[in-house]
């Protein structure tokens, strides 16, 4: 990549190490642990840091540390489960990059990313492979997502820059597909809780969808459970891994999207009537949802 070095210090002195406490009572503590490290990016004109969900979820204590300088008290100010983006907030002015308006027309354009590790920083490059929708085996999905010919070459939540030196993604998860090495968040995706945390100063979810609590993986046309989470309405209502669903009310599940789409067309407190294949029997079983925003407490 033809990136100056200007360009690059650019990117460099906007991302910051971010560490995270989470108390070992709180409900993502088995999943992803009591200490938690990753990338971050300082936002303009905002000032605010944006990071991924995953690394804040919970969290009691948060700091950061910039390029040079101290660790800095920080506090979470923003989660959103439907993006996978986090917002916090340092306090103190810090250098930052521009959001750039994301299209289908990035895909094949160079780009980096930023990432942090024990030692500092480091940067690896590659080419933006596509722009698609895209599924987990967590009950998460988003429209669009961004993947990027470059690995990680550290901790995520870091930036996903373009040759101009704007932030094109959040770097999420690492891939093992190959020329997609890296998935990155649009950042763009931020806009709606950048926007409410300008106005008020916080953000929360004002239209959270059915959650059941669930990971699964496709084969074939079916969608197996691989786990259900304790103490969630999946759980409460019988599911089990092995579970190949069927359908939910009345629509078939051929994949995990069309699977997570009927959930989601429905509301927490709302019934689904989720029906499943367990060994030999065909099972309908009753779930009454819940939201990821209330599991977690955000």
């Amino acid at each position: 990549m033809n990136a100056s070095v200007h360009l690059l210090h650019k990117a460099l002195r906007t991302t910051v190490h971010l560490r995270a406490e989470i108390p070992s009572g709180h409900s993502s503590a088995q999943i992803l642990g009591t200490e938690r490290m990753g990338a971050a990016t300082v936002i303009e004109p905002s000032g605010l840091v944006l990071t991924a969900h995953y690394l804040v979820i919970g969290a009691s204590t948060v700091e950061v540390t910039p390029p040079e300088g101290e660790a800095l008290p920080a506090r979470v100010v923003g989660v959103d489960h439907a993006t996978g983006l986090a917002a916090v907030d340092v306090g103190v002015r810090l250098p930052g990059l521009r959001i750039r308006e994301t299209t289908a027309d990035v895909v094949g354009e160079e780009a980096f990313l930023v990432a942090t590790h024990e030692e500092g920083r480091r940067v690896s490059t590659g080419v933006v492979t596509s722009y698609a929708p895209f599924e987990a085996f967590w009950e998460y999905m988003v429209d669009h997502a961004l993947t990027c010919s470059a690995a990680s070459p550290g901790l995520g939540g870091g930036p996903l820059v373009d040759n101009l030196g704007r932030m094109l993604g959040v770097v999420s998860l690492s891939l093992a597909e190959v020329g997609k090495f890296t998935l990155a968040v649009p950042a763009r995706s931020a806009a709606p809780m950048l926007q409410a945390i300008e106005a008020s100063g916080s953000y929360g979810n004002p239209k959270p969808h059915a959650w059941i609590g669930i990971t699964c993986y496709p084969v074939g046309p079916n969608v197996i459970l691989a786990a259900v989470l304790p103490d969630t309405p999946a759980e409460s209502a019988g599911l089990s891994a092995g579970d190949i669903v069927v359908e939910v009310d009345g629509v078939e599940t051929t994949d995990r999207r069309s699977l997570y789409q009927a959930i989601w067309n429905r509301a927490p407190g709302d019934t689904l009537r989720v029906k499943v294949r367990r060994g030999d029997e065909i099972l309908e079983i009753g779930v009454e949802a819940s939201s990821i925003e209330e599991y977690f407490g955000t």
